[in-house]
C-alpha cells in the first residue's frame, strides 16, 4: 500500500533550503519543492553569488529559468490540493519537474565536494523544517488522543516515530483524529503527515545520488531509462515487492528517478550531446504513451496521475525532457519577468516550508470557510459562492503567508543563515 497522495520542491523538500557553500552555487529543489529544492540559497541572500557587491560575488551564476521552474511548480501544488483537479497534473507535473531541478543540483555538488559532505549538507538542510513540522503536529496528534495502539502494534509505534526524525518511509498519522469544532476539520492529521512521501523519495535520492551519478557517467541513458523499467515491471506485477513500506520506495523511485536522472544528465552535458531533433521527436511519443495509459486506467478526479506511477513515469519523463531541452541560460530575468522577481525569489527561499504547511492551511480554510453558510444571506442568494473552491485561495495563500512568517526561519538556520521573515530579496535595513 503506497500512502502518497496525489500530490508534491520543494524544497527539491521542491519544494528551498541550501546545502552548498557560497563558492558553490549556480542554482536552480517542494522543493532543490518542495520545486521544492532544498538545495539553493535565495535570490539576492548574502548566500546568492548573483546577488553582486556584498552578496558574496559579482558574477552571475544562478539559473533564474530554474527559479521560475521551481516557483510555478510549487504553485500549481497548493493549486491542485485545493481544487483537486485531474488535468493539472497533466498540464504541469509539478513533481516530476522538482525532482529534476533537485537532481541537477545534486549533481552539481557531487563534482565539486566529497559525496559524504553532499549527502551530510542536503540532510541537514532538509530535516529541521521537518522537525519543527513534526513537533507541531505530532503534539497536536497526542492532545487528540493519539498513542501507541493507534496500529495496532505498540512497539512499533514507537519504532515509527524515528521517520519523524530520519523520513526513510512514512512518518506515521493519527488518521481518524477529531478536529476542534468550527476551526479545524477532522482530516487535519492526515494533511500534516501525507504530503510527506515528497521528503521520504527526496531523502532516498540523495543517498542513492552519488551511485548514480557513477552509473549516469559509465552508462548514461540505460541509467536514465532503468527507473521508467522499474516502473513498468512493478505495474505489471510480475514482482511482489513484501511490505507496503519498501513498495512505496521503489514506486517513487521507478516514478521520478527518471525525472531526477534528467537533471543529473542535463547538469552532465548528456542532453546537449543529443542530436537537436532527438527530444522533441521522441518526448511527444513518450507523453502520448503515458497519457494513453492514464486515460485507459480512469484519469479523473480522485484517481489522477499520482495514483497511476507508470503513467506518472512517462509523462514526467517527457516533460521534464522537453523542459530541460528548452533551458534557456537566464543568469538575470528576462524584461518581461522582472516584476515577478521578488514572488519567485521569495517562493523559492521558503519552498520547503509552503509545501510542508500548505495542506494545513487548505484545512484550516475549508473548516473556516463552512461558516459561511450560517449566513442565510449567502446560503440563500449565493449558495455557488460558498461551493466554490476559487474565492477559498486567496485565504489559503493569505494563511500560508502566515506559515513562513512562523516557521520559515527554520530553513534559514538549517542553512547558517541569520533568520529573516520575508525573504523576497527586497532592500534591507542593515545597522552600521
Amino acid at each position: 500500500m503506497n500512502t502518497r497522495p496525489s500530490e508534491p520542491p520543494v524544497t527539491e523538500p521542491t519544494a528551498p533550503l541550501r546545502t552548498d557553500p557560497p563558492a558553490d552555487q549556480p542554482a536552480g529543489s517542494p522543493a532543490d519543492p518542495p520545486a521544492v529544492s532544498p538545495a539553493d540559497p535565495p535570490i539576492g541572500s548574502p548566500a546568492d553569488p548573483a546577488a553582486g557587491p556584498g552578496g558574496g560575488g559579482a558574477r552571475p551564476s544562478r539559473d533564474r529559468y530554474f527559479d521560475l521552474l521551481r516557483a510555478v511548480a510549487l504553485f500549481r501544488v497548493v493549486f491542485y490540493h485545493l481544487m483537486g483537479w485531474a488535468w493539472l497534473p497533466v498540464v504541469f507535473p509539478s513533481m516530476g519537474v522538482m525532482f529534476a531541478l533537485a537532481g541537477s543540483l545534486t549533481a552539481r555538488s557531487l563534482a565539486r565536494r566529497p559525496a559524504v559532505d553532499v549527502v551530510r549538507g542536503r540532510l541537514r538542510r532538509l530535516l529541521p523544517p521537518l522537525w519543527l513540522l513534526g513537533a507541531v503536529g505530532v503534539s497536536g496528534m497526542l492532545l487528540g488522543g493519539w498513542g501507541p495502539d493507534a496500529e495496532g502494534h505498540p512497539g512499533w509505534w514507537w519504532f515509527h516515530l524515528a521517520f519523524w526524525i530520519l523520513p526513510l518511509s512514512d512518518p506515521p498519522y493519527g488518521e481518524g483524529l477529531p478536529g476542534v469544532p468550527g476551526l479545524v476539520a477532522d482530516d487535519w492529521a492526515v494533511a500534516v503527515g501525507v504530503p510527506l512521501w515528497y521528503l521520504r523519495a527526496y531523502l532516498w535520492f540523495v543517498l542513492l545520488s552519488p551511485l548514480l551519478l557513477r552509473a549516469l557517467r559509465r552508462l548514461p541513458w540505460p541509467t536514465v531509462l532503468a527507473p521508467l523499467a522499474l516502473s513498468a515491471v512493478l505495474e505489471s506485477g510480475l514482482v511482489a515487492v513484501p511490505g507496503w513500506r519498501p513498495e512505496a520506495v521503489l514506486s517513487d523511485i521507478g516514478a521520478f528517478g527518471a525525472c531526477w536522472l534528467l537533471g543529473m544528465a542535463h547538469r552532465e552535458g548528456v542532453l546537449r550531446r543529443l542530436p537537436r531533433y532527438v527530444v522533441p521527436s521522441l518526448a511527444p511519443a513518450v507523453a502520448a504513451a503515458g497519457l494513453w495509459y492514464a486515460l485507459a486506467h480512469d484519469l479523473r478526479p480522485g484517481h489522477d496521475l499520482d495514483d497511476m506511477p507508470f503513467a506518472q513515469s512517462l509523462w514526467s519523463f517527457a516533460a521534464v525532457l522537453l523542459l530541460l531541452h528548452i533551458s534557456p541560460a537566464w543568469h538575470s530575468w528576462p524584461p518581461r519577468l522582472r516584476r515577478w522577481d521578488r514572488l519567485i525569489t521569495l517562493l523559492n527561499s521558503r519552498a520547503v516550508t509552503i509545501y510542508l504547511w500548505h495542506n494545513v492551511c487548505i484545512v484550516l480554510t475549508e473548516a473556516l470557510w463552512d461558516h459561511l453558510w450560517d449566513i442565510a444571506a449567502l446560503e440563500e442568494g449565493a449558495p455557488w459562492l460558498l461551493e466554490s473552491p476559487w474565492p477559498q485561495l486567496p485565504a489559503v495563500w493569505l494563511l500560508t503567508a502566515g506559515c513562513v512568517l512562523c516557521f520559515g526561519w527554520a530553513e534559514d538556520l538549517a542553512a547558517g543563515r541569520r533568520p529573516r521573515l520575508w525573504p523576497d530579496g527586497g532592500p534591507t535595513r542593515r545597522r552600521g
